[in-house]
């Protein structure tokens, strides 16, 4: 296939390039390096099969102008401010970033009658529900933060739009998500805190926040998977492990990972860590296990993979 992938030089992005390149297709890539990085993308030079724009998605004009230039038959759109501690500060970073970079993009299909779709959303739509495994069906959804806010909105944009003009859609809904070129998130922070300090850790909230963790290679491999043969209208998935790591539980193992020993932690209080982070969360996985799927790391897994790559990257 001829393929975009809108915010490809992005962590998840980029790994999606890297697989999308390996089964055979032409990737187009967009991206204005708001979030996404040019090292992500810079062993795709002089690719035959890699395009890239240095384009702002939030512009509807230069959206517009490369799908008049390439002829597109999947768009995957993983465009988004990812950063919900920024946004949290500044709340017009997701109203550009994520919500507007989703309409420029629809619009952008039904002009040009692309009809396959891939978005990345989130956990963060289903708000703070603790208690409770959540299912896809799980209502009502009252997201707290604006990162939350704007992938729900961006929900309800591709529902419309996959009604009105026959779009093929498919909603992948994951949680933390970590692996190699991660930029940002407890993990990477826990490192580069480290490497500044290894006798002492700055912990936000008390530790006991407790998430699942998806490696980024997983959740390409459940990307590819599903893309294929995609119904009419959306599709829908939560998309991660069976398991948690609390913040605690992550520290540890960054800690050992990196061969520290006696770090003194300093917790700043709290259930969360933030403004909007939801503390405690945990998927009901029945529809994607049924269907097939499975992710091949644990929570723990996931962790302590991704400090390995984080390492070897600095090495």
């Amino acid at each position: 296939m001829n393929v975009l992938v809108a915010g490809g030089a992005g962590f998840i992005g980029s790994n999606l390039i890297d697989a999308l390149l390996t089964e055979g297709h032409r990737v187009v890539c967009i991206d204005n390096f708001f979030i996404g990085t040019r090292a992500n993308i810079s062993h795709l030079s002089g690719h035959p099969q890699f395009l890239f724009y240095e384009r702002d998605l939030s512009d509807l004009a230069a959206v517009d102008e490369i799908f008049q230039r390439e002829r597109f038959d999947f768009v995957f759109h993983m465009a988004a401010n990812s950063d919900i501690q920024a946004s949290a500060k500044d709340p017009v970073i997701e109203y550009r970033n994520t919500y507007t970079t989703t309409f420029n993009l629809l619009e952008s299909m039904r002009v040009h009658n692309v009809k396959q779709l891939f978005f990345c959303s989130t956990s963060a739509v289903y708000g703070d529900v603790q208690g409770v495994k959540i299912s896809e069906t799980y209502a009502p959804l009252m997201p707290i933060s604006y990162y939350g806010a704007c992938k729900l909105g961006c929900e309800g944009l591709i529902s419309a739009f996959s009604y009105m003009n026959g779009f093929h859609s498919l909603i992948l809904r994951f949680p933390n998500v970590i692996g190699p070129r991660l930029t940002h998130g407890a993990v990477f922070d826990f490192i580069t805190r480290l490497w500044q300090n290894p006798k002492k850790l700055t912990i936000l909230g008390d530790g006991r926040q407790c998430k699942p963790y998806l490696y980024v290679k997983d959740l390409v491999d459940c990307i590819m998977c599903f893309k294929e043969n995609l119904p009419e209208g959306v599709t829908l998935y939560n998309t991660g492990g069976e398991t948690q790591s609390t913040v605690k539980e992550i520290a540890d193992i960054v800690c050992r990972e990196m061969g520290l020993r006696d770090v003194e932690f300093h917790y700043t209080g709290g259930r969360g860590g933030w403004k909007g982070d939801v503390p405690v969360f945990a998927y009901d996985l029945s529809k994607i296990h049924a269907a097939g799927w499975y992710a091949a790391m644990t929570s723990d897994e996931a962790v302590a993979q991704t400090v390995k790559d984080v390492l070897s990257c600095k090495q």
